[in-house]
């Protein structure tokens, strides 16, 4: 058995999976505001599962990570936490060897391994309340991606540069419509939200040069309502050197951090 344990900044998912991937036992509570609290429920949780001994497991994080130590250096959406030894203290709680990640460059482990057959280079892009990016390359997460997401990504906007997520991501939906992207049904928002999307994701398109992408997040459960919009808008700069490749959405968007720690352990221990 595995375990996967994904950090949200308003929830965290935690479930055991069986050694072929199927979801057995699963709980899901509210972020703490305190890391120590975390880890209090975190063992709440373990010890109500029927499992007790696992294989190896992984935690999805939010964050920026020091993979060698283990520690995760700040997570995006609590910025009070900082320096966390998350390796040592949930090896202390489940008694197994785990591993840390970045939640997005989980979650595209696991929507590329649903796409393997299909495409090599799985660029996957979770637009929820900050933007995060993962390339996965035969199967397996390319390291050389770093944890900012759309931090760090850097784009003209009212003729300053600013972060991609301060415009493109959820909260920045909302604070520009007053509405959530669940909310937002007609054509001529659509209209205006892909524009912020393309810039971001034709950079991305540029330097990585994936086969497909795939959209992830809370604007990922709603792909269908501005797919078309966003092809036809990115179709405009498409040349011969760069071209636009498939749009997909996210197979198991909520899940889709939970499967990929267990698809990331599992390639670590199995």
């Amino acid at each position: 058995m595995y375990i996967a344990i994904d950090i949200g900044g308003t929830k965290t998912l935690v479930a055991t999976l069986t050694d072929e991937g199927v979801i057995q036992e699963s709980a899901k509570f509210l972020t703490p505001e305190t890391y120590e609290d975390l880890l209090v429920e975190l063992t709440r949780i373990v010890d109500s599962f029927t499992t007790k001994e696992f294989r190896a497991g992984t935690v999805g994080v939010p964050g920026t990570i020091d993979r060698k130590r283990g520690i995760v250096e700040q997570l995006g959406n609590r910025p009070n936490w900082k320096k966390l030894h998350i390796l040592r203290d949930t090896e202390g709680i489940l008694k197994c060897p785990m591993r840390t990640e970045n939640d997005a460059k989980l979650g595209g482990l696991s929507e590329s391994m649903l796409l393997k057959n299909q495409y090599k280079r799985v660029l996957y892009v979770t637009i929820s309340t900050g933007i995060g990016i993962g390339l996965t390359v035969d199967g397996k997460i390319d390291e050389r991606i770093g944890d900012g997401g759309g931090r760090t990504i850097l784009l003209e906007h009212h003729d300053k540069l600013v972060p991609w997520e301060t415009f493109a991501s959820g909260s920045a939906i909302v604070q520009a419509y007053g509405k959530m992207a669940s909310e937002i049904e007609d054509k001529a928002t659509w209209t205006k939200i892909v524009r912020t999307f393309t810039p971001g994701l034709l950079e991305l398109i540029a330097i990585l040069e994936p086969e497909a992408i795939v959209i992830g997040g809370g604007a990922g459960h709603y792909l269908d309502r501005f797919h078309d919009l966003l092809v036809q808008d990115m179709k405009q700069y498409e040349t011969p050197m760069l071209q636009i490749p498939p749009i997909l959405p996210a197979k198991r968007p909520d899940e889709a951090v939970l499967y990929g720690c267990y698809d990331y352990a599992r390639q670590k221990y199995a």
